[in-house]
């Protein structure tokens, strides 16, 4: 299956697939888990940075395995205005390649691997930064853009 027709629930209650944003530009990113360290701060950052991003016609898109419920409570908790849509089926995690074996402690585990990608008004791919390190990413990729 096409990446753009994977439809998954969201945290508005809605259900999308990245072809609903056909026309727009998508910042797309993936993370591992909502109300951990490293994942609040990358979406506190790209939240306070949403209208500059908006300004410049980019849709801000973040994905990870949690449920719906857990996106909201993440939102309502850490005050965000990020459209979060829930994988916990794996299917755009899988389809993006950024569903991967990770260690930690010594042990071996399958998650997502912090990844952004920026796409085009038509869906395609234009920009995919891997292995991403959170400090100061959601404003380096603003400027880069």
């Amino acid at each position: 299956m096409n990446y753009l027709d994977i439809k998954l629930e969201a945290s508005d209650d809605l259900s999308y697939s990245l072809k609903d944003f056909l026309g727009s530009k998508v910042v797309l990113y993936f993370y591992p888990k909502d109300n951990t360290s490293g994942c609040t701060v990358e979406a506190k950052d790209f939240s306070s940075l949403q209208s500059e991003y908006l300004y410049k016609g980019y849709k801000i898109i973040g994905v990870s395995r949690d449920s719906v419920k857990s996106h909201k409570n993440f939102i309502t908790k850490q005050e965000l205005n990020l459209l979060l849509l829930s994988d916990v089926n794996e299917e755009l995690v899988k389809a993006f390649d950024v569903f991967k074996e990770k260690t930690m402690f010594g042990k071996k585990y399958m998650g997502i691997e912090r990844s952004t990608f920026v796409l085009d008004e038509t869906g395609k791919i234009i920009k995919e930064i891997r292995k991403v390190k959170v400090k100061n990413h959601a404003k380096l990729l603003l400027e880069a853009l």
